[in-house]
């Protein structure tokens, strides 16, 4: 698949081949929701508890005899029948996190990026650098693009001056490319790769 190459202020400045092992997969949704799935469950926090019985503080004295009230027998107001009480089979600090094979990562990346590139989202530019770390000239650009929210990968490393720069723009978010993952790429409108991200995440998924 050939793909035009484009630069910051729009010009075009050649093209770039894009495997159709990575690039021009027929995108499979039941992939793709495993992958995002195992990423937002490893994201899970899972601090969430409840006092049980034995935590709630309440005098551990019976409440009442045993006998002769017409009511249900009880030892303590901590029960979890009683207001205050104990919470009976609460959620307890634990990990939501499972097992994804690395294989079946890769692939999911794989059929991310072809997701992109069939629906048109996809926009390779030559280069991320920028001479100055100046938000204004940045945020202009994109705006020329017509970038809304849109995900750049790098290659190895990301620019400086580009990270600076578009720090304070809303909407537009840059990653190295071992940062690149399925969930972020999915979420924006555009994804942009450079010429150094393109050829890091095609050795990356070979």
């Amino acid at each position: 698949m050939k793909i035009d190459v484009i630069k910051l202020d729009g010009k075009k400045s050649g093209s770039v081949d894009l495997g159709d092992e990575i690039f021009g997969l027929e995108a499979r949704a039941d992939i793709l929701h495993r992958v995002v799935r195992w990423q937002r469950n490893n994201a899970q926090a899972g601090t969430h508890k409840v006092k049980t019985r034995s935590e709630v503080n309440y005098s551990t004295k019976k409440i009442y005899r045993q006998k002769g009230t017409g009511g249900a027998r009880h030892g303590a107001r901590s029960a979890p029948i009683f207001r205050g009480g104990g919470v009976y089979k609460g959620p307890t600090p634990r990990s939501h996190g499972h097992e994804l094979t690395k294989k079946f990562r890769k692939l999911g990346l794989r059929h991310a990026l072809s997701a992109k590139a069939s629906a048109g989202e996809l926009v390779v530019i030559d280069t991320a650098d920028l001479k100055d770390a100046k938000t204004s000239a940045l945020a202009k650009a994109v705006k020329e693009l017509g970038w809304k929210r849109a995900l750049v990968i790098d290659g190895a490393e990301v620019s400086e001056n580009f990270a600076q720069a578009a720090r304070n723009i809303e909407g537009l978010d840059i990653l190295p490319s071992q940062g690149a993952n399925v969930y972020d790429i999915l979420k924006r409108d555009t994804l942009v790769l450079t010429k150094a991200g393109v050829q890091a995440l095609e050795a990356r998924l070979k």
